[in-house]
């Protein structure tokens, strides 16, 4: 019997695989008659030092930084490959072989297929990009606002749930004025959480909260989920990028409080983890709904925070993902003890920065293989 592959060989060789998957589904999304003159590239990882990726015409191949698909997230990844294949795109189907590598067909190829023009060379990756952009404006709201998330890791409860509570109220009538102003706005999209084959109705819960409250576009896509080998989806969030930024540190301190207090949440038997996390999420929900005061004191004269929708990011949406089809988690029945416990933390929580890196910096985990080193059929 032959001897199991070293790990590293077999998780590059899942993402070298993950790569053929991501563009057989960017390629099918394609016109017909641009998909006739699209060739399947070869795909590899190389060591390169100042590039995150690269088309070669004369190879008729992908390649991708090793550094990048084995220390980034896998959103990363997928938007250099898109870049790379809008390249090739140009060259093969767009008569751009004449023009210089970012002339005018390769940006309508980057149009086609939701590439960003600017994810190669030394550019900052993806996520990268949304925190640069979140944190690049330095007007006095924005300032503001950032003071009153650092003031929410405050160890007095009354202070810490007044500056969370005013601190969104601020930003909700910034998106607000943006909107009605019809102001010049940037969009992008990024994940939120991990790439899997299934997702908990926890999940489709947490996606609705986002997009109601924290003006983002919540869509689920076809990705690759890397340790089992296969296409899976993930949520995608769009938006301006300090709500996207603002969105998905959201998500990450409710992941993270979940997993820390159902160890201390002693429920007894038959207690369920999902509906432990789906009540967080209606109880966050509630407390974003009518800016109630936290158990155990602590008020706070605020209205609650509106719904607001953005026709900008309507039609970015359109543009980026077509006609949406909406959907939810499938029934299942529901341990009530769960769900009422996990809302009671729900309505507890206190978004802060240093709380949320706090959760963040333990959240984050090397790309790794299930035990054994083989890709699973399960999740």
């Amino acid at each position: 019997m032959p001897a199991s592959p070293h790990p590293q060989v077999e998780l590059e060789r899942l993402i070298v695989r993950g790569l053929a998957c991501e563009w057989d589904e960017a390629w099918a999304a394609l016109d017909p008659p641009v998909r006739s003159r699209l060739r399947r590239p070869l795909f590899a990882l190389q060591d390169f030092k100042r590039r995150w990726g690269a088309w070669s015409r004369d190879r008729q191949e992908i390649s991708l930084s090793r550094a990048l698909a084995l220390n980034h997230d896998w959103g990363d990844v997928r938007d250099v490959l898109l870049h790379e294949m809008a390249h090739q795109l140009a060259d093969q189907a767009l008569d751009g072989l004449n023009e210089p590598p970012h002339g005018p067909a390769f940006h309508t190829a980057c149009g086609m297929l939701g590439a960003d023009p600017r994810a190669s060379g030394s550019f900052p990756t993806l996520r990268q990009r949304m925190e640069l952009a979140a944190t690049g404006n330095n007007d006095r709201e924005t300032q503001r606002i950032r003071k009153l998330l650092r003031l929410a890791g405050s160890p007095n409860r009354h202070e810490a749930e007044a500056a969370m509570l005013k601190a969104h109220e601020l930003m909700a009538r910034h998106t607000r004025t943006m909107i009605a102003t019809d102001s010049p706005r940037e969009y992008m999209s990024v994940f939120v959480g991990a790439p899997a084959l299934r997702h908990p109705r926890s999940s489709y819960h947490l996606a609705a909260l986002l997009r109601d409250f924290y003006f983002v576009l919540p869509v689920w896509i076809p990705t690759y989920v890397v340790p089992r080998g296969r296409m899976g989806r993930v949520l995608e969030i769009s938006g301006m990028p300090k709500n996207v930024q603002t969105a998905g540190r959201v998500a990450v301190l409710i992941a993270g409080v979940a997993r820390r207090e159902w160890r201390a949440a002693e429920i007894g038997r038959g207690a369920r983890f999902d509906d432990f996390v789906l009540g967080i999420v209606e109880g966050f929900r509630t407390r974003l709904e009518s800016n109630a005061p936290a158990p155990g004191g602590g008020a706070h004269a605020g209205r609650a925070l509106q719904k607001t929708f953005d026709p900008g990011l309507r039609d970015y949406g359109r543009k980026r993902y077509g006609r949406l089809v909406h959907r939810s988690g499938a029934a299942s029945r529901t341990d009530v003890r769960s769900l009422e416990a996990g809302r009671r933390v729900g309505r507890a929580i206190i978004v802060s920065e240093d709380t949320v890196d706090r959760i963040a910096s333990t959240a984050r985990l090397p790309l790794r293989l299930p035990s054994g080193g083989r890709p699973s059929s399960t999740d």
